[in-house]
């Protein structure tokens, strides 16, 4: 594994990292936009979503999919550049909505905070929400504790979901019509906190607690630890195979795999996650490493 390279700096808070034909894609929440990063490091913005954007995925026709958090709806970016709706789940989440993850087919899979920020900032079991490609929306899972970063195996069969509120990663199996069965821990990272511990203070224990993240050809995941500020190469069962940490203090809440060989690894990094100081500052970075095993 190389040294962490610095791609581009100056946003609010990356998320939602993807790579997509030749180049990186990354939502800056709090900026508002959502950027195309080429491997050289210049950036252009794709689409502007005043919601906050997160999430972001492709349908097979090449549109992209983007999450507006706070208007709870996923949005679809057609060829011209042009916004519509693709799906309104407000009633399927119930909450602010957040990652997003979108398999070759284009079933979009879309977890939340699992609580709505106008109303309590009290964190509560929350929806995992199914969107077909047709934009018909449902309630792919219930009672998962902040389902977050999300990616599928390299078979196309199983789906894993990082619930950073839980410290674990849960897997599922996927159906051909995009529901979800067999619902079983795939990584269980330190105690599932009580109902009377739910907080975003759990966070920040020494336990790992999921956020964005990426698989790779051995379906290993890397995945972003909202608790210690490290991205982390974690296999099934949950050991610890490697750790990076993003310089100058900074934490890791995303990363993809991509790059034009697919072995390197972008990691979005910020000092923190809370909207005032993040876009005060302006402070988030990509970096890229190169990794051994690439994507799948």
């Amino acid at each position: 594994m190389s040294a962490l390279k610095k791609l581009h700096a100056g946003g609010c808070f990356y998320e939602g990292a993807r790579w997509h034909d030749g180049a990186w894609y990354v939502s800056d929440m709090y900026g508002c936009d959502i950027l195309r990063v080429t491997p050289d490091g210049v950036a252009t913005v794709e689409a502007r979503v005043k919601e906050r954007p997160s999430g972001i995925g492709w349908l097979p026709n090449g549109d992209m999919l983007i999450v507006a958090v706070q208007e709870m709806k996923i949005l679809r970016r057609h060829s011209d550049g042009s916004l519509s709706v693709h799906a309104d789940i407000a009633e399927a989440s119930r909450y602010w909505i957040n990652d997003m993850h979108v398999t070759p087919n284009g079933h979009a899979y879309v977890g939340s905070i699992g609580f709505d920020p106008r109303v309590i900032f009290q964190p509560g079991p929350a929806n995992l929400v199914h969107v077909a490609p047709d934009g018909r929306a449902s309630i792919a899972a219930t009672g998962m504790l902040f389902p977050n970063g999300t990616v599928h195996t390299k078979d196309g069969k199983t789906l894993i979901v990082g619930e950073s509120l839980g410290k674990r990663m849960t897997a599922f199996t996927i159906q051909p019509d995009g529901s979800l069965t067999d619902r079983r821990i795939w990584a269980q990272f330190g105690p599932e906190p009580s109902p009377e511990d739910y907080s975003f203070e759990t966070l920040r224990t020494n336990h790992l607690a999921p956020d964005g993240c990426a698989i790779d050809a051995e379906d290993c995941i890397w995945v972003a630890d909202a608790a210690s500020k490290r991205i982390c190469r974690v296999t099934e069962g949950g050991q610890i195979l490697a750790e990076i940490i993003p310089p100058d203090g900074l934490g890791g809440y995303a990363c993809a795999l991509g790059g034009p060989d697919g072995h390197e690894l972008l990691i979005c990094a910020a000092p923190g996650s809370n909207p005032e100081p993040c876009i005060e500052q302006r402070a988030a970075a990509l970096y890229v490493a190169r990794v051994e095993v690439g994507a799948p």
